[in-house]
C-alpha cells in the first residue's frame, strides 16, 4: 500500500487536502484549531474511501493551520483496539508540530476516563514543502570518519555560541562548529534523533528528562526543542555543512514509538490503527511484542508501516539533502512473525528505492528479540555498527590475554564478520564508545557503571563494559593515575584512527569528556551530558586532530578494502604484514601466545610503507624494524614521542601502552609531518 505524496496535509492551490490511513477505524474526524493551537474551532468528518484512506479537502485553508485527528471505532484493548474520540491524535505524516510532547497520565487513561486530551497534545502544523533539492551523491564514503553527536548536548555549553542558538540544529551551522568539525577531518556528522519524542512516563517523578530522543512519536516532524525553525533549519544546516565537505546522517528510530506498552500514552498510531502499526502476539492480539525493550515494536512488515518509513526517509533526502541514515535496532526493520530476514520487504525496498539506494545506510544490527543479534547479516550496502570491534579492542587495552589475533582482525576490517560471499570490502563501523555506554575517558577511569543518578538503583545499563580504572575508581587527584588514564585514552584513539573501514567518534571523546561512569545517560539532559568545552583537554584534542590528519593523508590506513597480505596492485608490496617487535613475521606459535601484547602492522600503498607499532605492555618495549635500502623510518605520531626520535634507525623504544606510526622515507628525504590542521 503506497500513497506517496498523498498522506498527511497537502497544500493545494485552493486549500489543504487531509488524508489518513486506517484499516480498522470506523470513523475519522479532522479538528482545526486556532492560531495558537489551544482552541478547537471546527471539526470535520473525513470521508472513508475503499482503499482504507480517510480524506477531506478544506478550501481556503493555508500553510500554518493547526490540526489534529480523532478516530472512532470499537474499544477492546484485549483485541488490540483502542479507539477513543476523546483522544486527540497527531497525524503520523505531520511535517511540524507546534510544541513538544509532554507526558500526562490522562493520555493513557481508558476510554471515557480521560476527558478531551486536546490541551495535552501538540497540534500538527500544515506545512508547504519547499522545492525538492537536486539529487547529489553523498559526501560520506565508507572508510571515512563519522562524528556522532546529540544536538543539544554538543552546543548547549559552548562559550562562543550565541545564546539563542545553543542546543539547536542551527547551531551546527555556526562557523565555530564548522571550523571545529573541519579541524577533526570529520566526513559526516551523525545526529542522534531529531524527530519529535516524548519522555518515558517514569522520568517525571524522578525529575529527569530524556535527552537522547530515542522515543519518537512522529517521524517527520522535528522536535521543536532542537529545531525551532523546523525543516528549513535542518535544510540550511545540511547545506552549510555540505559546503564544508561534511555530510549529515540522521539517526532514525523505526523500531518502536513513545506510545510504549499498553499503559503508555495514546498519541498517534495506537489511536489510529493499533493492530496495523504494532506487532502483537499471534494468539493474543492484545499483547504487544517487545523486541525493542521499550514496550512496543513497530510492525515493519505491514504495508502501512513500510510506507511510513519509506516516505520519511525520502522526505529527509528530498527536502533536507541528508547523506543517509543510521537505523536504531535495525533488525526490527527486517522482522515478521517468524523472525528476522535480511531480504525482508522493507529492507529491500530501501536498498532498491531510486532516491535511497545510494544513501549512506547504517544498521545497529541487534535488538532484544529472539534471534536479535544480526551483526554481519545485513545485505550491502548497509554498513553495521561493530560491537565485536568495540569489545575486542577494549579488552586488549584493558590487559586481557590472548587477543593479538583479534586485534589484527579488527584492524584489518573484520573479515571474519563481513567477508562472506566473496566480499572484498568491509561494511564495519568501528567504534570504541558511543552515546550508549561509557565515554572513552570513563573506560579508563571506572571499572563499574555508576548510574545512580538515573533513579533506578544502578540496575539500568550494561553491567559488562570491559573497562578499567587504573588503580582508583572515578575522580582522583593522583597525578600518576591521571597520567595512566591519559596514556590509555591516547592509545584507544590511535587504534581507532588506524583501523580499516569506517570509524565513528562520539562528540567530546576527542578531548576527554566524562559522564562520571554513567553508561546509560539517556535521562541526563543536564551538565552530565552537555559537553564541557571549558574543561576540554586541549592537548588530547590536538593529538586527535593529528590522528585524523594522518588518516586523511594516508590512503592505506582508511580504505574500506580488507587487508589481506596480498599486493593491492600488480608489482606492489603486500597491503599488510604482521610482525613481532623484533621485525619478524608472526609464527602460528606467536599468534597463539596468550601473553603476547606487542604487534607491528606494516601497511603498503604502491611502494610506500607505513608501520604502526602497538605496545600493550605496562612497560616500554624495544621495537626493531628494518627499513628498505636507502630508506629510514620517521615518527609521524606517538602518544609520547621520544625526544629527538624524528628518524628511527633500526630500533625504537616504544612507551608503555601506546601506539606509534612510522613512515618510511628516503634516507636523505625531507620529513613531511602533518600539522594538526593538515588535510591532504
Amino acid at each position: 500500500m503506497r500513497h506517496e505524496g498523498i498522506l498527511g496535509a497537502v497544500v493545494t492551490g485552493d486549500g489543504v487536502t487531509f488524508t489518513v490511513a486506517s484499516r480498522t477505524a470506523a470513523a475519522m474526524a479532522l479538528c482545526l484549531f486556532d492560531d495558537i493551537g489551544d482552541g478547537e474551532v471546527e471539526r470535520l468528518a473525513l470521508e472513508r474511501r475503499e482503499d482504507g484512506l480517510f480524506s477531506a479537502h478544506v478550501p481556503g485553508l493555508a500553510a500554518g493551520a493547526r490540526y489534529g485527528l480523532r478516530a472512532d471505532g470499537e474499544y477492546d484493548p484485549a483485541r488490540g483496539l483502542w479507539f477513543d474520540p476523546d483522544k486527540l491524535l497527531v497525524d503520523p505524516y505531520a511535517l511540524a508540530i507546534d510544541r513538544p510532547y509532554a507526558w500526562d497520565p490522562r493520555l493513557s487513561a481508558r476510554r471515557g476516563e480521560s476527558g478531551d486530551t486536546a490541551p495535552l497534545v501538540p497540534k500538527a502544523v500544515v506545512t508547504a514543502l519547499p522545492e525538492p533539492l537536486p539529487p547529489e551523491p553523498p559526501l560520506f564514503q565508507p572508510g571515512g570518519l563519522i562524528y556522532e553527536l546529540q544536538v543539544k548536548a554538543f552546543t548547549k555549553r559552548h562559550p562562543g555560541m550565541p545564546e539563542e542558538k545553543r542546543g539547536t540544529v542551527g547551531a551546527l551551522a555556526h562557523p565555530l562548529m564548522v571550523d571545529y568539525l573541519t579541524s577533526l577531518n570529520v566526513n559526516a556528522v551523525e545526529l542522534m534523533p531529531v524527530a519529535a519524542w516524548i519522555d518515558e512516563r517514569h522520568l517525571r517523578s524522578l525529575g529527569l528528562r530524556n535527552g537522547w530522543g530515542y522515543n519518537p512519536v512522529t517521524f517527520m516532524a522535528l522536535d521543536p526543542r532542537l529545531a525551532p525553525g523546523g525543516l528549513a533549519e535542518l535544510r540550511r544546516t545540511v547545506a552549510t555543512l555540505r559546503k564544508a565537505g561534511i555530510g549529515v546522517i540522521l539517526d532514525v528510530v523505526f523500531n518502536h514509538t513513545g506510545e510504549g506498552d499498553t499503559g503508555g500514552p495514546i498519541l498517534s498510531l495506537r489511536g489510529l490503527d493499533n493492530p496495523s502499526y504494532y506487532r502483537h502476539l499471534p494468539d493474543d492480539p492484545g499483547r504487544l511484542v517487545n523486541d525493542t525493550g521499550t514496550g512496543n515494536t513497530l510492525a515493519c512488515d505491514n504495508p502501512l508501516v513500510e510506507a511510513l518509513v519509506l516516505d520519511t526517509l525520502r522526505h529527509f533526502v528530498r527536502y533536507a539533502g541528508v547523506d543517509g541514515f543510521r537505523f536504531d535496532l535495525a533488525p526490527v526493520l527486517g522482522r515478521d512473525a517468524p523472525g528476522y530476514h535480511r531480504n525482508a520487504a522493507l529492507l529491500e525496498a530501501i536498498t532498491c528505492d531510486p532516491l535511497l539506494k545510494n544513501r549512506v545506510l547504517i544498521a545497529e544490527p541487534w535488538d532484544v528479540g529472539e534471534g536479535g543479534y544480526q551483526l554481519g547479516n545485513f545485505s550491502p550496502p548497509f554498513l553495521e555498527w561493530n560491537d565485536r570491534y568495540r569489545d575486542d579492542l577494549r579488552r586488549f587495552w584493558r590487559g586481557d590475554s590472548g587477543l593479538i589475533g583479534a586485534l589484527a582482525t579488527r584492524l584489518a576490517g573484520s573479515s571474519d564478520i563481513f567477508g562472506s560471499e566473496g566480499a572484498k570490502a568491509t561494511r564495519t563501523v568501528n567504534f570504541l564508545a558511543a552515546h550508549d555506554g561509557m565515554t572513552l575517558f570513563d573506560l579508563t577511569a571506572f571499572e563499574k557503571k555508576h548510574n545512580e543518578a538515573n533513579g533506578e538503583d544502578n540496575r539500568d545499563g550494561n553491567g559488562e563494559n570491559f573497562s578499567w580504572n587504573n588503580g582508583e575508581e572515578g575522580r582522583t587527584d593522583d597525578p600518576a593515575v591521571k597520567a595512566k588514564r591519559r596514556i590509555d585514552v591516547a592509545a584507544l584513539l590511535a587504534t581507532l584512527f588506524f583501523s580499516r573501514g569506517t570509524i565513528m567518534l562520539t562528540a567530546g571523546d576527542e578531548f576527554g569528556r566524562s559522564q562520571r561512569g554513567n553508561n546509560n545517560a539517556y535521562a541526563q539532559d543536564n551538565e552530565l551530558t552537555w559537553l564541557d568545552w571549558r574543561g576540554a583537554d586541549i592537548g588530547l584534542f590536538d593529538y586527535t586532530c593529528n590522528l585524523a590528519a594522518l588518516r586523511a593523508k594516508f590512503a592505506e590506513i582508511a580504505g574500506p578494502a580488507f587487508l589481506t597480505g596480498q599486493p593491492a596492485e600488480e608489482g606492489g608490496l603486500p597491503d599488510v604484514a604482521w610482525l613481532t617487535e623484533d621485525g619478524h613475521p608472526l609464527s602460528e606459535e606467536e599468534w597463539n601466545r596468550p601473553e603476547r601484547r606487542a604487534l607491528v602492522m606494516v601497511l603498503a600503498h604502491g611502494r610506500r610503507r607505513l608501520a604502526i607499532l602497538f605496545n600493550g605492555h605496562d612497560h616500554p618495549r624495544a621495537f626493531r624494524l628494518a627499513a628498505r635500502e636507502g630508506c629510514s623510518w620517521h615518527v609521524a605520531t606517538a602518544s609520547e614521542p621520544p625526544p629527538g626520535a624524528d628518524s628511527v634507525v633500526g630500533m625504537m623504544a616504544v612507551p608503555e601502552r601506546s601506539v606509534v606510526l612510522l613512515v618510511e622515507k628516503p634516507a636523505d628525504g625531507v620529513v613531511d609531518k602533518p600539522t594538526n590542521r593538515e588535510n591532504e
